[in-house]
């Protein structure tokens, strides 16, 4: 056997212990979700049943979760992607005099772990009253959220060809026109992608709701699903995969929805000519 075969072989055991690190949890999730009486074992059972999906979807306390996740999501995906799509036009067109710095701050701030500056963000929210507030996390969500944001905007706002916009402008709309009716439909791949990845980010935290919001009704369901870790080590096992199905839901449709108009790219080649 030579390196060269060595090497694949190698690389291909690496990529099955990966994939299967990944598939083993799915399918106990699969499966558990519907035995009625699921334990931590990945088991096929001989009888299924929605008695979990029931108990998750009658619950109103389960219903108000969500609900609140997905305000928080949607919300901040909206902030995100709009003030995300004006603060990256000027960075995009402008010869602006502390544009390098500035965007080499903003490259700093997409690696900066939220979780370091949790403690005087929470400090500052008791200061000013802010805490135990969907609107208030919402807000501080959008605002970490922004600067991958901004950065993913540019480089698809220097995508779209000036030629477009100062046809635009020589019909006689201004820069705002331009940018709604120009810029923005030609950047709907950039727009998902942001808007994508925020509702995920958002979807998927745990640690900033947790910590800003002390009310049990209005905690999302990333921080609720710790309800079916009870007390002396017990685990609602069957409920806990069937919250995790429905939990998965909403981020899966919106990858198979958004996954159509990232896949189209930029194509403005016969649009500069003439």
């Amino acid at each position: 056997m030579n390196r060269f075969t060595t090497d694949k072989v190698l690389a291909h055991v690496i990529l099955v212990l990966i994939g299967i690190a990944f598939v083993v949890p799915l399918l106990w999730m699969i499966f558990a979700s519907f035995q009625p009486n699921a334990t931590l074992s990945l088991q096929i059972s001989k009888q299924w049943s929605l008695s979990n999906f029931g108990s998750i979807l009658t619950d109103p306390a389960n219903q108000r979760a969500f609900l609140n996740g997905i305000l928080l999501s949607i919300g901040q995906s909206i902030i995100v992607v709009v003030v995300a799509g004006l603060a990256a036009y000027p960075l995009s067109r402008y010869q602006l005099k502390y544009k390098r710095p500035f965007m080499y701050v903003i490259l700093f701030s997409t690696s900066l772990p939220i979780t370091a500056v949790m403690v005087p963000v929470y400090e500052l929210f008791v200061f000013i009253h802010m805490t135990d507030s969907l609107f208030w996390t919402m807000m501080f969500l959008s605002a970490s959220g922004l600067p991958y944001a901004i950065w993913i905007m540019k480089n698809f706002m220097d995508s779209v060809p000036i030629e477009l916009e100062e046809a635009a402008w020589t019909d006689g709309a201004s820069t705002l026109t331009s940018l709604r009716s120009v810029v923005a439909p030609l950047m709907i791949p950039g727009i998902f992608t942001v808007g994508i990845f925020t509702f995920a980010g958002s979807w998927g935290n745990f640690f900033v709701p947790f910590i800003l919001i002390q009310t049990p009704a209005k905690l999302p369901a990333s921080v609720t699903i710790f309800q079916f870790f009870g007390q002396y080590g017990s685990v609602e096992y069957g409920q806990l995969a069937a919250f995790s199905m429905l939990y998965t839901i909403p981020a899966v449709l919106l990858y198979i929805l958004g996954q159509r108009y990232m896949s189209r790219g930029f194509s403005f080649g016969g649009a500069t000519k003439g």
